[in-house]
């Protein structure tokens, strides 16, 4: 499987960040070897002091698909999920002066947290499903997917022109604003509409 990682979908992390607004999704990868085992707490790396949470809702492929019609791309998932794309902001920060890829910032070791999955059918709309990250009990990054600059099912027929989505690819669909700094000794609980999807300790 692969996991792919949509950049600078919600305006207002483009904005926290300093970031220039896209005029089509931003796309990068994680390897599989970036999935954090389940129930195995996050170690921040030695090679950054600045690593950011950042909680995305998640798509689940279910069938294979390549250039996939907008109008289509429903039949493509069945499930949704919340994650954590970790990012070594330092680390990330000099790559973007230099003009180089994320990779190191953004695929290292178990920088990807893929919570649980549920049903899509669960909601009445996936244009309007609220998810929030808490570290030590406190909401530290909340957000709505009609917020998204670019939906669902319009990233995963955008996706499809570049690469074939396989049976249990997963699509990390953007941030909202929030994104920050962990410690050692933070706990982080990811939800969606109220329900727990994941928990991790951070060492």
């Amino acid at each position: 499987m692969k996991i792919i990682c949509i950049g600078r979908n919600y305006a207002d992390h483009i904005s926290e960040l300093n970031n220039e607004r896209p005029t089509e999704p931003v796309i990068f990868m994680k390897p599989d070897s970036a999935i954090l085992p389940n129930k195995n707490p996050f170690v921040i790396p030695a090679f950054s002091n600045d690593i950011h949470h950042e909680v995305e809702i998640l798509v689940k492929i279910c069938r294979v698909g390549k250039h996939i019609d907008a109008k289509f791309a429903n039949k493509y998932y069945e499930e949704i999920g919340l994650g954590i794309d970790f990012t070594a902001r330092d680390v990330q920060s000099k790559l973007k002066e230099k003009g180089l890829p994320w990779e190191k910032a953004k695929a290292f070791d178990h920088s990807a947290v893929i919570g649980s999955f549920t049903s899509k059918k669960n909601y009445t709309s996936l244009e309007n499903i609220n998810f929030e990250l808490k570290s030590n009990g406190t909401t530290v990054q909340e957000g709505n997917t009609s917020l998204m600059l670019w939906k669902i099912d319009e990233l995963i027929a955008y996706v499809s022109q570049y690469f074939t989505l396989k049976i249990g690819d997963i699509i990390f669909t953007g941030t909202p604003k929030g994104v920050a700094k962990v410690t050692e000794g933070d706990v982080l609980e990811g939800f969606i509409e109220g329900k727990s999807m994941f928990k991790i300790q951070i060492r």
